[in-house]
Parts: C-alpha cells; structure tokens; sequence
C-alpha cells in the first residue's frame, strides 16, 4: 500500500463516523422511536439499499466465487431461489408488517397469539435469534475478516478483532437505526466501487487476457450454464428442484425469511408508508439478486485461470496454514494483483461489507434484546433513555462476545450447521399465520421443537446409527416432512386463539385472503422479470448460455 491508499482509507474512516455522529443528534431528540425506528421516516430507496448492504458481507464474495468454481454459475440457484421468498414478501407481507405497527418482527407474536404461550415464544425466539444465532453470525462473519486480514495486510486477528469491535460499536450504538440506514448507503457504494476493482485487474491480468480471452476460455465457458444440465440428475435437483420447489418457502435464510423477519423487516418497519415499505424491499430484491453479484461472479471466472487449482493458492501464499485453502480463498488471492492506488478502495470495500452487515447484527440484536426481552420481562415501564442504553450496552456485549468465539468457529461448525436446519418445516408457517387463524402458538412451539429435535437426530444421531450417507437435501425433505406432520396435528389437537386477539389483529393488520392471488401473481410476474434482467446483464457481457 502507498500513500494514496492510506488516504482512500483514512477518508473511507473519516466518513464512516461522520455520517451516524450527525444523526445522533436527531436521535437523542426523539427518543426510542426514533432510534429503533427512525420514527417511521425513511423513503423506499434508501431502505432498499440498506437492506442489500445488510446482506452483504466479507463472506459475500467468497461464498460466490467457491460456488462458481465448483458447480458453476447455475450453482447460485442454492440462494436465488430465495429470490421468490423476496418478492412475496414485497407484494403480500411487506404492507402487513407495516400495519402491524410491531417493533420488531419478534413482538409479532403477542399481537397474533395469547397468553402464555405467546409470551414464551417471544421470549424464547429474541433470545434465541437475537443473542444464539446472531453470535454465530457474528463470529462467522469476522472469522472471514480475520483470514482476509491475515492473509493479505499481514494484521493479527486481535488487531482485526479490535478495530472492528470499536468502529462497529461507535456507529451503531450512537445513533440507532437511521444512522445505521445512511451509512449502509455510503458502505454499499464503496462495496460495488471495491468489487468492480478486483473484477477490473482481475479480467485484465496476463494469465487471463481480457474479455474475449477470458469468455472463451474452456474451464469458464464450462460453468457458463445459467441452468444446472440434466445429464446429471442429482445435481439438476439438488442444485435447482429443491431450491425453487421446497427451499425458499421452508427453509429460514437470513435476508430471506418467509413472509419477512430479522433485518429486512427490522428496516421495513422504518418506513414512511406502506408504499415505502413495499418499493423498498422491491428494489433490494433487484439490487441483491439482478445487480449486486455480478463483478463478483466475472472475478469468481477470472480466478479460474490466474488460480486454476488450490495448489496454486497454496503455493502463492505459502505462510497460509494449508487447511484453511478452499475455493473460497480464491477471492482473496484475487485482491491481491490489485495495484497500489486502487488497493486502499478494496481494502475499504472489504471493510464497508464487514462493518454493514456486523451493523446489522449488532443492531437487530438490540432490538430483540431490548424490547421483547428488557420492555417486555423486565422493566416494562422502562424509560426512552433507559431503553437505548439496554440497546447500547447489549451490542457493545454482543460484538465481544461475538469476537471471543471466532477461535472456537471451526469446532462449532456442526453446531452452526445444525442451526441452519433448524428451522426447516416451519417456513410456511410464517407464511399462512397473517391468514389462517386456526394457527396458534403451539403451532409454533411444536414445529420449532420437532424441527430442532429432527436436525439433531439428522446431523448427530444418524452417522451413529447408520451406514447410508444421506445427502443435504434429503435431510431437509424428512425435516420438512416430519415437521409439517407435527404441527398440523399440534394446530388440531390445542385450542384456537381468543377470539378477541384474533378480533384486534384482523382489524390492525388488514389481512385480506383475497389479496394473496393477486399477490402470488405479482410475485410470479415480479420474479420472472428480475430473472431475466439477470440473465440479460449477462448476456449483455457475452457470456450466459
């Protein structure tokens, strides 16, 4: 790095700052309404943008270019197929949640379900995806930092661990959710200008030649099938059925949640309307899907022939422990051909992905910290002032606790597999709640208890017990199954909810059974669209067959 590189970075700081210590001052005027919620003021773009830079993270492009690499381009249908779970929730949910006036998509449950029950569920579910699963992201997340840094910048992961802990509990914790909006907007901008670097020298490296050398290349034009090949079955449905027939209504997906919840309605909830609301989470849908991974993807190919095997990782970075060499490391490699000058942009788009989707975390989990566990259990009278200091506190804990367990990630990786399925059967649930009023919160208990118990038996019990390797998808179909089965005898089995909560909640959110044709057909629609302007950005660069 030279001079001009420290600059790029010292600025891309300087900004980073900037931007939530003047929002704090709007803040502290308006009280937890406004730092939970922005006190229901954002248009539509920049709630989109947000949304996308939520999702966007150091593992982003590393997850792309191993897929890529190893299944082809038609491998990404394992997350676009989440694009369906997008657009339903733009033209069903998102207006919904709105009307809802929830504060987050936790509280939820005690608009729609009673008593007990429903007090346990939120309870249960803030904790457990607010503080469990969100310290495994978290961590997740940095681990990624951590390799990045090691890697290329030559920094300690303490260093990393430290700098990233700091800045992230500055801008978070000061000015609450509509400083975190308004720098997710300037982080995603240095995101995009950072990826198209990397694509740009990457493409342009001796090894690979240019545009035309690199599209006629036969190990790119190999993984160019927008669609897996049916030659192989299992691969076309494990690649492509499952995903668009089961996956995207049954499986939880962080960003991609049925019928909406973490931070996309954490940010929908901040919303100036319903009509905002809705364009919002349309045009993340468009950016996440149709625009945002293409400089990643044109890398990803790039990378095939500047780094053709993990051998030739390996041998480029030789102080690298061995074992932590996949495909995914293919991306890093990348950077670094990146020349002095353009290096300190990388290297503060790296860091914008970091920061946005820690950001995220940190305060989504605050939220769930704050007022489905403090507000509700503990101090239900509790003040404006005493609320955000929960919130500050709880992200400044999370974010340490979160780097403390990035030394145990690899041990824990079964365990965070294990919390991936979790969640499968009970999908559609959160699809027809809003609309059939026979679902009740043991419905929920019971699938999420039945849905965890057949992740254990699947992941932990089963290796034990049998010699059949059974694969992912299948796993996933017997939990669906299995799930499905329960709560539905569970729904039966229990008594509906009171009337009169079933009453207010008709009457607050405005769920209209009819309204869903219309809006599978939109989403129909909607999805085909946003499919085929992905497919007509590639074709516009020549290389999707």
């Amino acid at each position: 790095m030279n001079y001009i590189d420290y600059i790029v970075m010292a600025a891309f700081f300087a900004v980073l700052f900037l931007i939530p210590a003047i929002s704090a001052m709007r803040s502290k005027s308006k009280g937890a309404n406004e730092y939970f919620k922005s006190a229901g003021s954002m248009p539509w773009w920049l709630i989109g943008v947000s949304m996308v830079a939520a999702t966007t993270s150091t593992n982003s492009a590393n997850l792309f270019t191993e897929i890529i690499r190893e299944d082809g381009l038609s491998g990404n249908w394992a997350w676009w197929a989440f694009l369906l779970t997008g657009m339903l929730t733009v033209f069903v949910y998102s207006k919904l949640w709105v009307r809802s006036g929830a504060t987050t998509d936790i509280s939820f449950y005690e608009l729609r379900y009673s008593g007990k029950p429903a007090a346990f569920l939120r309870g249960f579910r803030a904790i457990y995806l607010g503080i469990i699963y969100n310290l495994v992201v978290t961590a997740t997340v940095l681990l990624g930092a951590v390799k990045i840094g090691v890697v290329l910048f030559g920094i300690s992961p303490a260093v990393i661990l430290t700098v990233t802990a700091v800045v992230s509990i500055i801008y978070t914790t000061l000015s609450g959710i509509r400083g975190t909006i308004y720098t997710d907007f300037f982080m995603f901008a240095v995101v995009m200008g950072g990826a198209c670097a990397v694509m740009y020298y990457g493409v342009n490296h001796p090894d690979v030649g240019g545009w035309s050398s690199l599209m006629s290349n036969p190990e790119v034009t190999s993984r160019l099938n927008f669609f897996p090949s049916l030659s192989n079955k299992e691969a076309f449905i494990a690649i492509f059925i499952i995903p668009v027939a089961v996956q995207w209504w049954n499986v939880w997906y962080s960003g991609s949640e049925p019928g909406g919840g973490g931070y996309i309605v954490q940010r929908m909830l901040t919303a100036k309307s319903a009509k905002h609301a809705v364009g919002g989470t349309l045009f993340f849908n468009l950016l996440n899907y149709a625009l945002r991974p293409w400089p990643w993807y044109i890398a990803a190919f790039a990378s095939l022939l500047i780094f053709p095997d993990l051998a030739s990782i390996r041998e480029a970075f030789p102080n690298v422990d061995p074992s932590l060499v996949g495909d995914d490391m293919a991306y890093p490699a990348l950077i670094s051909i990146v020349p002095n000058g353009w290096y300190g942009l990388v290297a503060a788009s790296l860091m914008g992905a970091l920061f946005s989707t820690i950001s995220a975390q940190l305060s989504m989990g605050a939220n769930y910290v704050t007022n489905d566990v403090w507000k509700r259990f503990v101090r239900k009278d509790a003040s404006d002032k005493e609320l955000i200091l929960v919130a500050r506190v709880s992200s400044i804990v999370l974010i340490i606790l979160g780097s403390l367990m990035v030394s145990l990630i690899e041990s824990a990786k079964s365990g965070f597999d294990l919390m991936v399925q979790i969640g499968a059967g009970t999908g559609v649930i959160f699809l027809l709640r809003w609309f059939w009023m026979r679902i009740n919160a043991w419905t929920e208990i019971v699938a999420m208890a039945v849905s965890f118990l057949c992740a254990v038996f699947f992941q932990i019990v089963w290796p034990h017990i049998s010699d059949v390797t059974l694969l992912f998808y299948e796993k996933l179909l017997w939990t669906i199954g299995v799930t499905t089965v329960a709560w539905l005898i569970a729904t039966f089995l229990t008594q509906p909810e009171n009337p009169d909560v079933i009453a207010n909640f008709k009457a607050q959110v405005r769920a209209e059974g009819r309204d869903v044709g219309k809006g599978l057909l939109k989403m129909f629609i909607a999805s085909i669209a946003i499919f085929a302007f992905m497919w007509a950005v590639g074709a516009l660069i020549g290389y999707i067959k």
